[in-house]
């Protein structure tokens, strides 16, 4: 692997940032986007036994607020009705769509970088393989002598920038594919979990409404 990384040149290191960047983040979002961090299947049915009597306590908020991404937005219904028991549903419901928004910016957190990242890194294997041919046509117009073939042209640096050209380009697909492949894979994971916590949240609204005093 380092004698790759030798041949590919200097510009490889770049990728390799990427590479690590990307990787760390993917990790990351499949941790954080497992569906009980973000939407518990029977949470929403939980939240509405709690408070079939009356909205629930502070503290019992409280431990719903950290349950889950979901249950922070269940949470802001609830304080919304412990501030105002005479709160219109409208209220409520902009209450809901305020931490929904909320919600949906913390699912999307680093998104962008893994797009970024796939972008960039066929860019920067392209930037490889112009050096790469610069080093070869740098080296087509070198003087002849000894070590270089006729014509002009010392081999070693043609090889060389050959090599700079096919490992940076294979490399930079390398890190782009796989990038994109788990973006759009998580950008559809939090599509998904958006669309669930929407329906649920309308379903959780009209509870709300019925709790008012």
């Amino acid at each position: 692997m380092f004698s790759i990384i030798q041949a590919a040149g200097w510009p490889i290191w770049p990728l390799m940032f990427c590479s690590v960047v990307g990787l760390a983040l993917i990790i990351e979002r499949f941790v954080n986007l497992k569906a009980s961090k973000v939407l518990p299947p029977q949470l929403l049915d939980e939240a509405i036994m709690v408070s079939r009597g009356g909205v629930p306590s502070p503290d019992v908020v409280s431990q719903l607020e950290q349950n889950s991404v979901f249950g922070e937005v269940l949470a802001s219904g609830f304080r919304t009705l412990n501030n105002d028991p005479r709160a219109t549903e409208a209220d409520l419901r902009a209450s809901l769509e305020g931490a929904g928004r909320l919600a949906g910016a913390k699912l999307q957190r680093y998104l962008g970088a893994l797009a970024t990242i796939a972008s960039a890194a066929p860019l920067l294997g392209l930037l490889g393989t112009v050096i790469g041919m610069i080093d070869i046509f740098g080296s087509q117009g070198s003087d002849g002598g000894m070590g270089t073939v006729p014509g002009g042209g010392n081999p070693a640096v043609l090889a060389h920038g050959i090599s700079v050209a096919l490992y940076n380009t294979a490399f930079g697909l390398m890190v782009a594919i796989p990038t994109l492949i788990f973006w759009r894979y998580f950008r559809a994971r939090v599509d998904e979990y958006l669309l669930g916590m929407e329906v649920a949240s309308e379903r959780f609204a009209r509870h709300l409404a019925g709790l008012r005093r």
